[in-house]
């Protein structure tokens, strides 16, 4: 499998090269050359294999022989290592469960399998990679979980001061060793920008090699389509049209479910629900792809302005507007609104959501499923991540899980970086 940039001006590449590089030398995104469906038979017997076994089979294709098929399944074997229920809330509406991973959030699966694949690549090469990434909350502890102790690799994490919640600061602030947090004055588009302005700049890479885990990075971004198979398996003898609503900031998660899709996923739509930062809602109703800076929000994960993913997501429509508007969807939701979608599933259902999943809850709403429709929203951190908000809202208590206690009392150690020059001074040192 050979990887292209989006922006059609740079070699075309291997997995591992991809994995490396993470941004192509023209700033653009890597994609895969092409997408071959898997056969019938899969989506049929889905229900019978394991998730190992359809994650293999899924993944196979865009890993190719660069990793031996052994390792490839001792790699997914080892990211796998937790459940991906589906919890039904309604009787047309469930909530697939992306948290119960070491940091629990759903980019625990994207960090791992990259920290995986990364150190299998490095495994007989003595040069350091810098991990460079930027991170609007969940990215950030998942990436620093996942490389922790990952022989050759230095992970750098640059976050928008005062724009995470606690947990998630001390998630990527207190593990040590080869993991250094960046303290950023600004949102998370300019940690982004600073990243994305680092990958360029000769001065740096010609004496650092540097590559990114944000969701511009494959081995990122790709393997989250596991999950839209794995809510396929749960609720297939439902015999209904799936529609996904999937909570969007970067559109890393909602472009690997339209993977997904084209491998045969059966898939009436997709939602992209997003909170006020609505570029892409915008950008249905006018076809002008209009970024604006983000603003803050109790969703915090996707207060993004200027979502990288998108492009890709335009690639798999053939940048066909009408094509995409067919398949895809995407509204807005603001913090009044989210609050009352928490407290309504808490008192109809039971259940406690976070601000990310009620916003997804409220997309599936907004659709108006129809009888013959099945709705699933992802939740993808655990409402604990937002402990303030959650309890604030909800009027209740959470208990802290063991992965969340364990970094609680840990003292928090990060880096005040306040221009790209002091990035650069930092990482050239």
């Amino acid at each position: 499998m050979k990887y292209y940039s989006l922006n059609n001006n740079a070699p075309k590449v291997s997995f591992s090269e991809a994995v490396i590089k993470g941004l192509a030398p023209d700033r653009g995104l890597y994609f895969p050359e092409n997408i071959t469906p898997l056969p019938s038979s899969f989506f049929e017997n889905i229900e019978h294999l394991d998730n190992i076994e359809i994650a293999y089979q899924a993944i196979h294709q865009f890993v190719g022989d660069e990793i031996p098929e052994p390792e490839l399944r001792d790699i997914l074997a080892d990211v796998l290592s937790f459940d991906f229920p589906v919890i039904e809330v309604e009787n047309n509406i469930g909530t697939l469960e992306l948290f119960h991973g070491p940091t629990m959030a759903f980019k625990d699966v994207g960090a791992r399998f990259m920290a995986r694949c990364l150190g299998y690549f490095n495994r007989n090469n003595e040069n350091q990679v810098t991990v460079l990434v930027a991170t609007s909350g969940d990215t950030g502890g998942a990436v620093a979980n996942g490389f922790l102790g990952v022989k050759g690799v230095n992970v750098v994490i640059l976050y928008p001061s005062g724009k995470v919640s606690e947990i998630q600061e001390k998630q990527l602030t207190t593990l040590g060793q080869n993991i250094t947090a960046l303290e950023i004055n600004g949102v998370f588009d300019d940690c982004q920008e600073m990243v994305k302005t680092a990958f360029l700049d000769a001065s740096i890479t010609d004496h650092k090699q540097l590559t990114s885990a944000n969701s511009i990075n494959v081995a990122r971004w790709l393997p989250q389509l596991f999950y839209f198979l794995f809510a396929y398996k749960q609720v297939k003898h439902k015999k209904k049209d799936i529609v996904f609503s999937v909570p969007s900031g970067n559109f890393g998660n909602i472009c690997a479910g339209i993977v997904a899709h084209k491998l045969g996923l059966p898939v009436k739509q997709f939602i992209a629900s997003t909170n006020i930062n609505d570029t892409v809602v915008r950008y249905l109703e006018t076809s002008e792809y209009q970024p604006k800076p983000s603003k803050a929000t109790i969703s915090n994960a996707m207060d993004v302005g200027n979502p990288s993913n998108f492009i890709r997501i335009q690639q798999l429509f053939n940048h066909n507007f009408a094509e995409l508007k067919n398949k895809f969807s995407a509204y807005s939701f603001d913090d009044n609104q989210t609050r009352e979608a928490m407290k309504m599933i808490y008192n109809e259902a039971g259940y406690i959501s976070d601000p990310h999943g009620a916003v997804g809850y409220l997309g599936l709403k907004q659709q108006e499923l129809t009888n013959n429709e099945y709705g699933i929203f992802l939740e993808t951190a655990h409402p604990v991540k937002f402990l303030n908000i959650v309890e604030e809202t909800l009027d209740t208590t959470i208990e802290i899980p063991n992965q969340i206690q364990k970094v609680m009392g840990k003292e928090k150690h990060s880096i005040t970086v306040n221009s790209y020059e002091k990035l650069k001074e930092f990482l050239l040192r």
